[in-house]
C-alpha cells in the first residue's frame, strides 16, 4: 500500500535522564551521562566507567507486582512505551488494538536475570530459580508485557541484530505499517547490560574505553585519542503511525520516516568491513529507499562508537557515498554523551534525530579535542549547533557485520 509513516510519540530511559526534555536539554548543552559504575565492584576490571541510567522507578510506569518479574531491561522498555503512547496521544482500545503492534530491538536480552540466577542456582541448589526465570530475561518478553500491560495486539515481535537491532526493529515497523498490516507500532531499542558478565566480556574483547580517570572524556566519537566505546543502557521508544491516522487524530508530527537500508558485510565476527564497504551500501540502499540523492540529506546522526575502526570506516563509507559533500555534510554521534547502548542505541538515536529535524538543532560531537587527520569530516564539535534540518540520515552498524540506515523528514503537512 506504500502508507506514509510518522513519527507522533517518543519516550526516553538514557544516562542523561527520563523523558524528551532531561534529554534534549543535556544533548544540547554537550553534557555527559559517563560515570563510574556503581552496580558492582569493578575490582579488577580494566574497564571501570559505564553510562548508567539515574533515578528511575520501575514502579511509576507498572506496578510493582510486575515489574518484580522483568528484568531491567524490559521495565526500560515499558516505560519508554508508556512515555511514547501518553506523548502521542493515541488511545489503544477494543476498537484499534489489533492494528497497533509492537516491534522491539535487543542485543543482549536479560544478562543481569541470567547471572542473578545462576549465582542462587549454584549457591542454593534448584529450588533457588524462580520459575519466572526464562519469561524474566528472554528479548522477546520486552514487546510482550509492553503488548500486556498497554493493550496493544497487534503484530508483536522482537529484533536481536546486535548493535542495530533498534533501527532494524523501526524498520520493520515501518515496513509493517507501509503494507498496511497495522495502523500504528510501538518501535525501538532497549538494553541493560552493565553487569560483571557484561563488562568483563566486551573488555576481553579489547573494546571499551579504560579511560578510568575521566569517564566523561571517555567517549571521544572521532577524536585521535579514542580507546574503546563505553556501555551504556536505555530504551528509546517511538509510536509510529499512518499519515493518515496522524492526521485523523490531529496528532503532533516529530518526522516522518521516509527510508530503510540494511546490509551485511559478510566479512567478520566483530570488526567492519573493510573501507567500511558494508556500511556504505546500506546507506546508499536508504537512499535508494527514500527515492533521495546525497546532497538531499541536511545531517547524519553517525553510529560513531568511538572504537578506532568504527569511526574511520564509518567515515571512510560517508565518503564513499557523498563524495565531495561529505565535507559540507554536519555529522555528530551522541553516543558520546550517552554511551553505546548496544541493542538500545539505534531506538534513542532515532529520537534524537528526529528531535533534531524538529527543534532546529543539530547535538554536538563532545571530547572531540584532538581530531583523528583521517576522520576530516564536520563532526559538529563540543557545541550544539542552530540548523534547519530537512532531511537526516541515523546509521546503526552490529557484531556480526550487520547494517541499519533510517532516513527522516521533516513534515511539512
Amino acid at each position: 500500500m506504500n502508507r506514509r509513516v510518522v513519527i507522533t510519540g517518543i519516550g526516553l530511559v538514557t544516562p542523561l535522564g527520563i523523558g524528551i526534555e532531561d534529554n534534549w536539554t543535556a544533548l544540547c548543552n554537550g553534557e555527559s551521562g559517563i560515570g563510574e559504575i556503581t552496580r558492582f565492584d569493578t575490582t579488577g576490571y580494566a574497564s571501570k566507567i559505564a553510562g548508567e541510567v539515574k533515578d528511575f522507578c520501575a514502579e511509576d510506569y507498572m506496578p510493582a507486582k510486575q515489574a518484580k518479574r522483568m528484568d531491567q531491561f524490559i521495565c526500560y522498555a515499558v516505560a519508554g512505551a508508556r512515555m511514547a503512547l501518553e506523548d502521542s496521544g493515541y488511545v489503544v482500545n477494543s476498537s484499534n488494538a489489533t492494528r497497533i503492534g509492537v516491534m522491539t530491538g535487543c542485543g543482549l536480552g536479560g544478562l543481569g536475570t541470567m547471572e542473578k540466577y545462576h549465582k542462587a542456582l549454584m549457591k542454593k541448589g534448584p529450588k533457588a530459580v524462580s520459575p519466572f526465570f526464562i519469561p524474566m530475561l528472554i528479548a522477546n518478553m520486552a514487546p510482550g508485557q509492553i503488548s500486556i500491560l498497554l493493550g496493544a495486539k497487534g503484530p508483536n515481535s522482537t529484533i536481536v541484530t546486535a548493535c542495530a537491532a533498534g533501527s532494524h526493529a523501526i524498520g520493520d515497523a515501518y515496513h509493517i505499517i507501509r503494507r498496511g498490516d497495522a495502523d500504528a507500532m510501538i518501535s525501538g531499542g532497549v538494553e541493560s547490560v552493565i553487569t560483571p558478565l557484561g563488562i568483563v566480556g566486551f573488555i576481553s574483547l579489547k573494546a571499551l574505553s579504560t579511560r578510568n580517570d575521566a569517564p566523561k572524556k571517555a567517549s571521544r566519537p572521532f577524536d585521535r585519542d579514542r580507546d574503546g566505546f563505553v556501555m551504556a543502557e536505555g530504551s528509546g521508544m517511538l509510536i509510529l503511525e499512518s499519515l493518515e491516522s496522524a492526521v485523523r487524530r490531529d496528532a503532533k508530527i516529530y518526522a516522518e520516516i521516509i527510508g530503510y537500508g540494511m546490509s551485511g558485510d559478510g566479512y567478520h565476527m566483530t570488526a567492519p568491513s573493510p573501507e567500511g564497504e558494508g556500511a556504505a551500501r546500506c546507506m546508499r540502499e536508504g537512499l535508494k529507499s527514500a527515492g533521495l540523492m546525497p546532497a538531499d540529506i541536511d545531517y547524519i546522526n553517525a553510529h560513531g562508537t568511538s572504537t578506532p575502526l568504527n569511526d574511520l570506516f564509518e567515515t571512510i563509507a560517508i565518503k564513499t557515498v557523498f563524495g565531495d559533500y561529505s565535507y559540507k555534510l554536519p555529522i555528530s554521534s551522541t553516543k558520546s554523551m550517552t554511551g553505546h547502548m548496544l541493542g538500545g542505541a539505534g531506538g534513542v538515536e532515532t529520537i534524537f534525530t528526529a528531535l533534531a529535524i524538529d527543534r532546529g538543532v543539530i547535538p554536538p560531537t563532545i571530547n572531540l579535542e584532538n581530531p583523528d587527520p583521517e576522520c576530516d569530516l564536520d563532526y559538529v564539535p563540543n557545541t550544539a549547533r542552530k540548523q534547519d534540518v530537512k532531511i537526516a540520515m541515523t546509521n546503526s552498524f552490529g557484531f556480526g557485520g550487520t547494517n541499519a540506515t533510517l532516513i527522516l523528514r521533516n513534515y511539512e503537512g
